[in-house]
This record gives structure tokens, C-alpha cells and sequence, in this order.
């Protein structure tokens, strides 16, 4: 592979790398082609993204080109590569006024789920990372969190309030099998009585169903399980390494049964895609167990529009204009609105034509009723090995 784009970048930082300087700029810059941008479908097989174009931050683009020699050779295979993070603070304090929580918490950067519509892929270019295939591929895991989060709770000028996990990036993707961080996590919010609300696509939440039931018995957790739609090829493709649909309709199924308050998330509906599977997605989860239901419209911030562009292109080019087209009109002409209270749901007469089919849905199966507000009066710091014993 050559050189090229984004090492230009790094020339001064790598001094190893000076043959670079000698090299005509315009070796760097040049038209990129479709060929360019898109990695070759056997390296990228069961990943969402079709490139792993630099995040906004970075002025140069990295293109993978033959080195010159002679010799067959075939691309690499795109894998999983995790490295490591000390956090100095784990949680994360938002002021969104269209939120239900005002603090979150991440335990993992980046998410190899790989839904190419995830709203969380632009964060990887603070990372200097693709919000595209590195998203996916490039992950970072925090494995100190539990001992950060510990120490954050004790701290006398904490004020409770739920925690939300999963609002970012999946706590229960598959490196959670391994790593662990999410579940030395709710031991400690379980050993504080602190409320949390968790939102996952991944079914291994069921290992921690031990945690979970003992917290819902004293009302400090709820689950939001995501289901986007019930057409298996289609969850494939838009969400290469998320459990089935009907994989997740049990998970919510064995939450239910262990006492713990779970709802079905309808995240995102896509307009043309899957906005004709509102209702049946509803029946399905409440034949499961859930309780409740939310829903969320397609968001394509930043670097998620040409991702998801390209994406359609591939696999549904018959139906992006449409999906495209009925995006525009919900958000005055462009693809997404940042605006508080719209970004979710969008406006306008489609939008408020799939409000009213979800509520009608809704109250039509009992998954109108709010969840319980989750106890914030228990909280308490656990004894530590050498505290003093209270007295009282």
C-alpha cells in the first residue's frame, strides 16, 4: 500500500517519514474516484459502511493503491481492533431540553453493531478516526470505568439523578463478552441503590439479568430494547452485527419475565423503508412483554449523510429518492435539522402522519402507559475496605 492523503498529515509528527517531503504535493491530492472511497465489499463483509472517508477534521483523505510490485495479492479483511482508554471522568453531563436524562454515561467508543445510521458516528472524528468503516472497526474500550465511576459517585458534590447508558454507543456490543466493562459498571451503580436506564440492540444484556431484576425490584432500572424492523435481509444489511429482530423479541421476553420494565424502541423509522412496519413492530414487542414504546425518525447528522447516501445506493437505489426526498420535507429542505424537538421526529405532514399512526398503535395495544419514574432516594455510597463504621 502506498502512502498517501492523511500520512501527509502526520510528516511533521514522524520524522521517519520524511521521504514524504520529496514527494510532489500533487501526489496527495488528486480526483477521488468511486473505487477510491469505497473499500472492496470482501474486505468490508458484515460491516455497515462502505468507506472509511477522514472525519471532518482532517484535511487529507487516506486511499489504499497498489505499492508496484508484480505479485497477486489479495486486501486484507477489515477487523475488529480494539485499543484502550484511562478515562479521568466517565460521566457525561448533556443540557438537551429534548432529553429525559441530563447525564449519560460510554463505556465503549465507537460500536461494531455497524448500523449505518447510527447518529453516534460523527464522534470518531474527534478521534481523528472515520466516522465510517473505523467507527465499526477501531474501537475504544475504557476498562478502568467501574473504578472511575465509583470514585465520581462518592464525590460530596454529586447530586443524583438516572443515568442513561446506550445513548451513544451500544454498552452491549459484541466486545462486551470479553471486556466486561459495562457489567463492573452496574455492579457499582448497583452496590450505590443508583437509578440507570440502559438502551441496547444487543442481546447479551440477558447475562446480566441477575444485576437488573434486583435493581428493578427496588425500581432503579429501566431497558429500551431497539427494534428497526422485522425483515431479517433488510437488519442484515442495515445493521450488519445486531442480533435478528426475532433474537431481540426474546430478549425483551426474558426481561419481562425477570420483573425488569422494558420498552420497545422504534429507532430510527425510515421513511420508504421501514415506516410501513410501525404497527406490526408494536404487536410483536407487546406479544414479547414490553410495557411501553418510543420512537425516533431517521437522523443523518454530519457524516452520516454520505454514509447512508452510498449505503442506499448499494443496496436499495430504487427506493433513495424517495427516502431522501420525504427527509428533506421534514426538515425544510435538508437532510437533517439539529434543532431541539425536531431532530428526532422531524415536522410537517409526514412526520405528524407517523406520530399519529404510532400513537393510534400504541394505545390500541396498552404500550401507552409511562414507565415508573426510577427511585433517586436510595442512593448511598457503599462502605469501603477501612471505613469507619457510621454509628447510627
Amino acid at each position: 500500500m502506498r502512502a498517501n492523503a492523511t500520512d501527509a498529515h502526520h510528516r511533521v509528527a514522524c520524522p521517519m517519514r520524511r521521504i514524504l517531503v520529496d514527494v510532489p504535493f500533487l501526489f496527495y491530492i488528486r480526483a477521488m474516484t468511486r473505487s477510491d472511497r469505497y473499500v472492496a465489499p470482501d474486505q468490508r463483509k458484515g460491516r455497515g459502511a462502505l468507506s472509511r472517508d477522514s472525519g471532518r477534521y482532517e484535511p487529507f483523505r487516506r486511499v489504499d493503491e497498489a505499492d508496484g510490485w508484480d505479485i497477486p495479492e489479495d486486501a486484507p479483511v477489515l477487523r475488529t481492533h480494539v485499543t484502550e482508554q484511562r478515562p479521568r471522568s466517565l460521566i457525561n453531563h448533556v443540557q438537551s431540553p429534548d432529553l429525559s436524562f441530563d447525564r449519560t454515561i460510554n463505556p465503549y467508543r465507537g460500536c461494531e453493531h455497524g448500523c449505518i445510521y447510527c447518529f453516534a458516528r460523527p464522534s470518531h472524528a474527534w478521534l481523528g478516526l472515520s466516522p465510517g468503516l473505523d467507527f465499526e472497526t477501531r474501537l475504544v474500550a475504557r476498562p478502568d470505568a467501574a473504578q472511575v465511576l465509583d470514585r465520581e459517585l462518592r464525590a460530596k458534590r454529586y447530586r443524583v439523578a438516572p443515568i442513561a447508558i446506550g445513548t451513544n454507543t451500544d454498552p452491549y456490543q459484541p466486545i462486551e463478552r470479553d471486556r466486561e466493562i459495562m457489567r463492573d459498571c452496574l455492579k457499582v451503580l448497583h452496590a450505590f441503590r443508583h437509578p440507570v436506564m440502559i438502551a441496547t440492540k444487543g442481546t447479551l444484556i440477558e447475562r446480566d439479568i441477575d444485576i437488573l431484576s434486583e435493581m428493578a425490584a427496588n425500581n432503579l432500572v429501566r431497558v429500551g430494547i431497539t427494534i428497526t424492523t422485522l425483515d431479517a435481509s433488510l437488519n442484515r444489511r442495515m445493521e450488519p452485527r445486531v442480533p435478528s429482530p426475532a433474537r431481540r423479541l426474546a430478549t425483551i421476553r426474558r426481561l419481562a419475565d425477570a420483573g425488569i420494565p422494558v420498552r420497545v424502541m422504534l429507532s430510527p423509522i425510515v421513511p420508504g423503508l421501514t415506516d410501513s412496519e410501525i404497527e406490526p413492530i408494536l404487536t410483536a414487542a407487546r406479544d414479547a412483554g414490553a410495557s411501553a414504546a418510543t420512537w425516533a425518525m431517521l437522523r443523518l447528522p454530519l457524516e452520516v449523510a454520505p454514509l447512508w447516501e452510498a449505503w442506499m445506493e448499494e443496496h436499495y437505489p430504487d427506493r433513495k429518492a424517495r427516502v431522501m426526498s420525504k427527509l428533506r420535507e421534514m426538515h425544510g429542505g435538508k437532510v437533517y435539522d439539529a434543532a431541539w424537538f425536531k431532530r428526532t421526529r422531524g415536522a410537517g405532514v409526514y412526520a405528524e402522519l407517523i406520530a399519529q399512526r404510532f400513537t393510534k398503535a400504541r394505545k390500541r395495544l396498552d404500550l401507552d402507559r409511562d414507565l415508573p419514574a426510577l427511585d433517586c432516594s436510595a442512593f448511598r455510597a457503599p462502605p469501603r475496605a477501612g471505613d469507619q463504621l457510621s454509628l447510627f
